[in-house]
């Protein structure tokens, strides 16, 4: 986490020396007059406050304002995005006696980030966020510890509600997670299906999924939480382009009601490494590749029998399905072998 200190008075200068010493990615900066106090690793400015803060915004995940919270609100509000774009903004004071985060307290780790400098400096937290202020956990927490993505972000403060209000929510997970999450802190009730679930009592629900549901089981209060347990195993021919890639993906993550939100990476083979084609499907995606050897695809024991064309042209027995599985940990093939023009594509669902 890249973290930049801001400070604008003498006592401001001490504190944030304090501060920086604290994290390993720090950035000081020190209004130029008040340089001095805080050593030399301070970087001083001079000019415009806000003209700072927002040249530092886009490329800092934590930002530490010693000065009056009034200072700071008005100042980012021009640049706020949204709570799963925006970065943790903490105010301290002069005194050193408070540390208040007042923006991305959750997904941003603002909340984590002012415990830290209370720590560092004997301030007192104040924690504002109301499942913390109440002693339970969250949803939007539980997702970011593990790592899912928020299907619908404007579901989130549905549910926190819901726990807020000891209201029943009806939970459909088959990782297991939110029982451990949750230690029976909340009412919920854990169903096997999502019908089951729906039809129960419950004043919510809580589903985590990969899979694309059907419009007759949605509701204004149903949080769906994506685990990124989806790995794709793609085998191509060289000049293939990422249109062509991504049009197949798509198709059959449709055909199997899948969502892309759910991919964790692709899986090739190693002779595929400088694929344009290839390289630039993932970066659109955001995702990374895994690459495998020939030997190691070779060991794997796919459904599928040998591909005498991968055999013939890097001496695998298979790419799209062997890369799959050993991506995905020997984890369960959703969609076998699949050819289509240049491309031949696998799915494999992670173990839990």
């Amino acid at each position: 986490m890249r973290i930049a200190i801001i400070a604008i008075t003498r006592n401001g200068a001490r504190l944030g020396a304090q501060l920086r010493d604290g994290f390993p990615r720090a950035d000081l900066f020190v209004l130029q007059k008040y340089a001095g106090m805080a050593g030399k690793k301070a970087v001083p400015f001079i000019g415009e406050l806000k003209e700072l803060v927002r040249r530092l915004w886009p490329e800092t995940d934590g930002f530490v304002f010693i000065m009056a919270t009034g200072i700071v609100v008005r100042m980012i509000a021009p640049l706020l995005e949204a709570k799963d774009k925006d970065p943790a903004v903490v105010v301290m004071d002069d005194a050193g006696r408070f540390s208040i985060p007042i923006l991305s307290g959750h997904l941003g780790g603002a909340n984590e980030l002012a415990c830290r400098c209370a720590f560092l400096t004997g301030a007192r937290e104040v924690i504002t966020t109301a499942t913390d202020a109440n002693n339970l956990p969250s949803f939007d927490m539980l997702a970011k510890e593990e790592g899912w993505v928020i299907d619908d972000l404007a579901r989130v403060k549905v549910l926190n509600s819901l726990l807020l209000d000891d209201a029943e929510i009806a939970v459909v997970d088959g990782t297991g997670r939110v029982r451990t999450w949750f230690h029976g802190r909340c009412p919920l009730s854990f169903h096997d299906t999502f019908i089951e679930a729906l039809q129960s009592s419950a004043k919510g629900y809580l589903f985590i999924t990969n899979r694309q549901l059907p419009p007759q089981v949605q509701s204004e209060k149903l949080l769906i939480l994506r685990p990124r347990n989806l790995v794709l195993g793609i085998g191509c021919n060289s000049g293939t382009s990422a249109e062509e890639i991504g049009a197949l993906v798509s198709a059959n993550m449709k055909r199997l009601f899948l969502s892309m939100k759910s991919l964790k990476c692709i899986a090739s083979a190693t002779a595929k490494r400088a694929e344009p084609g290839l390289l630039t499907f993932a970066e659109r995606l955001g995702l990374s590749i895994a690459f495998y050897e020939s030997e190691e695809l070779n060991r794997v024991d796919s459904p599928s029998p040998p591909s005498n064309h991968a055999l013939a042209a890097i001496g695998a027995t298979g790419v799209a399905e062997p890369a799959a599985l050993l991506a995905s940990g020997g984890g369960t093939m959703l969609l076998k072998k699949v050819k289509s023009g240049n491309i031949t594509l696998a799915i494999a669902e992670c173990q839990n």
